[in-house]
């Protein structure tokens, strides 16, 4: 056990200690999901602090490794990563007060509930807090290089799709106003004075995500976009894996080409979703033209693969052919 635990050591500590409260708190809430009946807006009220401790856990945990990685601006990013852990603990434990309390966490506009008057600015400010230090932390992470060429590639791209996925909900907090009043777990009227929904406010929700299927929904984009980076880096590290068994897979330069090409391709996969929730479109009833801009995505990241993959099959070949026999084949080490 202890040998399992020694890499994550030297990992920043506030983070991890975020991400296991964020991993402990999602076990809570399934049992909650399980032995609580109470709803919110026909959605099990433990659901959102699952889907929040997943996904900051997630998070939390890829930041403290990846601050491992910084060789510039390390105590700036180590006291950046302490803001985000301390941020995104108090943000999701309001949360969860609400939640064990059966009313509503953002959003809530009721004045009479002196427990959600407190709670509610904690919401509003801590995602502030949390968006601007992970815009920092991206600028500071740019600003150096943290590995080989794709490892670069990923921590970069997938850093700008997640710095997008938090500016989101901050953008429909300021653009999307739909005041109304909903009754809570416990049958009280409660004032909301915005919803998650795109022409349709509260939705009616899929199971689990409960991302709307009456309109659209800019949590859709935002999930999309903040897990990009676990996306990227499990592809970089397949990517090193295949090489041991595909000579053609041994350059650096070919899985940052690789790495490069399933970037764009999920970045153009976040654009289309973040288009289609702004008119107002479900994720799972796309029309004719979300169709084809996702078939174009496609097609051009499936294109861009295949040339990566063939030119260098065939650069390997060549390179092959023209040594003697018993050479070995240079693995081209990143530079």
């Amino acid at each position: 056990m202890t040998s399992l635990l020694t890499p994550v050591r030297g990992w920043h500590r506030p983070l991890v200690v975020c991400a296991a409260l964020m991993f402990g708190l999602v076990l809570v809430s399934g049992v909650g999901t399980v032995v609580d009946g109470r709803t919110l807006l026909d959605e099990p009220v433990w659901v959102k602090p699952l889907k929040f401790g997943f996904a900051f856990g997630l998070y939390a945990a890829t930041l403290a490794w990846l601050l491992t990685k910084l060789t510039r601006g390390r105590r700036l990013g180590r006291w950046l990563g302490t803001v985000f852990a301390v941020a995104a603990t108090v943000e999701v434990g309001a949360i969860t007060a609400q939640a064990a309390r059966g009313t509503f966490s953002h959003f809530n506009a009721d004045r009479t509930d002196p427990v959600t008057l407190a709670l509610v600015p904690l919401l509003t400010f801590g995602v502030m807090v949390i968006v601007i230090a992970q815009l920092v932390l991206a600028v500071v992470v740019l600003i150096q290089r943290t590995g080989g060429a794709a490892l670069n590639r990923a921590i970069r791209a997938g850093l700008a799709l997640a710095t997008f996925g938090m500016v989101v909900p901050v953008f429909w907090m300021v653009t999307e106003i739909h005041s109304r009043t909903v009754t809570d777990a416990n049958g009280h009227s409660v004032q909301m004075y915005q919803g998650h929904g795109i022409g349709d406010p509260d939705g009616h929700g899929m199971p689990l995500t409960n991302w709307s299927v009456t309109g659209g929904d800019f949590r859709v984009p935002h999930f999309f976009a903040l897990h990009g980076i676990q996306v990227l880096l499990l592809i970089t590290a397949v990517l090193a894996a295949l090489a041991a068994e595909h000579v053609w897979l041994r350059d650096e330069k070919v899985r940052a080409r690789l790495v490069g090409s399933a970037a764009l391709g999920y970045t153009g996969l976040v654009a289309v979703v973040t288009w289609q929730a702004w008119r107002g479109q479900s994720l799972i009833h796309p029309d004719s033209a979300t169709f084809l801009a996702l078939v174009a995505v496609l097609l051009l990241t499936v294109g861009t693969t295949a040339r990566v993959v063939v030119t260098a099959r065939r650069t390997t070949a060549e390179r092959t052919a023209a040594q003697p026999a018993g050479s070995p084949v240079p693995s081209h080490p990143a530079r």
